[in-house]
């Protein structure tokens, strides 16, 4: 990985962990709902620092995502009683820069080619936006896969 991406994700995993707010307490909540759905599926991930539980399951060819680029992907998103919000098998195009938090980071670790899975907290999601599908402070679960970077 670049050094600029290693700098650009740390900066990025602090910014984001400093806007929460969330107590310490609501924040551990979320992670054994993570942690709890996880073994249920039997999914191994790693955790970042500021609470991203992800997993790369196919690693991409070519050259990191970068903030400025344009993605594009197609992902199944859903809640963690297994509910669909969301099942974008068309490819979407956007600029990283606008993604929600978990995207962003998750994101600047891959490549064109890669294929994803992610918890993320509601912290790096919605947080408190009740959005048509998906209720406040929803842990959202993500698989994506990266088709093109612009």
């Amino acid at each position: 990985m670049k050094i600029f991406n290693l700098f650009a994700l740390a900066v990025l995993s602090i910014s984001i962990a400093a806007c929460t707010t969330y107590s310490e307490d609501e924040i551990s909540d979320f992670d054994k709902k993570i942690e709890k759905y996880l073994k249920k599926e039997g999914i191994e991930c790693k955790k970042s620092d500021s609470g991203l539980y992800y997993n790369i399951i196919e690693e991409g060819e070519g050259e990191y995502i970068q903030f400025k680029d344009v993605v594009t992907f197609t992902y199944t998103g859903k809640l963690l009683n297994g509910e669909l919000f969301d099942n974008q098998q068309e490819p979407v195009e956007f600029s990283v820069d606008k993604l929600i938090g978990a995207w962003k980071e998750i994101m600047v670790q891959t490549k064109k080619g890669s294929k994803v899975f992610l918890a993320a907290p509601p912290q790096l999601g919605y947080g408190g936006k009740k959005l048509d599908d998906i209720p406040v402070n929803s842990v959202l679960i993500y698989e994506m896969e990266i088709i093109d970077v612009q």
